[in-house]
C-alpha cells in the first residue's frame, strides 16, 4: 500500500523538518540517493543535534527537479550542480536589482523634496527622456 504525498512548489518551506526516510519517499528516491547528492552539494539538507540530515519542502521540490533533469533532460550531475547554482545566482540578482529599485525610488522622493520649495511636487521622475523642445521667451511690457 503507497500513499501518493505530492508538495506544490508555490507553497513550499523552508523549514527543515523531515528526516531523510521521509524527504526520500516524497522525492520519489532511495535515500542513499539523497545522501549522494548530500555529498556532491546538488540539495544541502540541514542538521539535527544527533547528525541527521533534515530536508525542507523545498529541498523536497529540488530533489524532484534534480530527478527530472538528470532522467528526463539527460543532464549529468555536474552539469545539475551548475544549473542550481546559476539559478540562485539569477534568483539573488532579482532580489538584489529588486532592493535597489526600491532604494533608488526612495532616493528620488528625497531628492524632490530636498529641491523643492513646494514639498517636491515639481520635480517629476520620468520614465524616458522627454525630445519636447521647449522655447522660453521673456515677456513684454506690451504683453502684460
Amino acid at each position: 500500500m503507497h500513499e501518493e504525498i505530492s508538495i506544490s512548489v508555490e507553497q513550499t518551506s523552508d523549514a527543515k523538518v523531515l528526516i531523510i526516510s521521509v524527504a526520500a519517499r516524497l522525492a520519489g528516491m532511495h535515500p542513499q540517493t539523497l545522501r549522494q547528492y548530500d555529498r556532491l552539494g546538488l540539495v544541502q539538507p540541514g542538521r539535527a543535534g544527533g547528525g541527521g540530515r533534515r530536508y525542507s519542502e523545498r529541498d523536497v521540490a529540488l530533489l524532484r527537479e534534480v530527478q527530472k533533469l538528470s532522467q528526463e533532460e539527460g543532464v549529468n550531475l555536474a552539469g545539475i550542480k551548475r544549473i542550481i547554482g546559476l539559478e540562485q545566482l539569477v534568483g539573488d540578482l532579482q532580489q538584489r536589482l529588486a532592493e535597489l529599485e526600491h532604494e533608488l525610488s526612495e532616493a528620488y522622493t528625497r531628492i524632490a523634496h530636498m529641491e523643492s520649495p513646494y514639498g517636491g511636487r515639481d520635480l517629476v521622475r520620468q520614465e524616458r527622456p522627454s525630445t519636447a523642445l521647449v522655447v522660453w521667451r521673456p515677456r513684454r511690457a506690451s504683453d502684460r
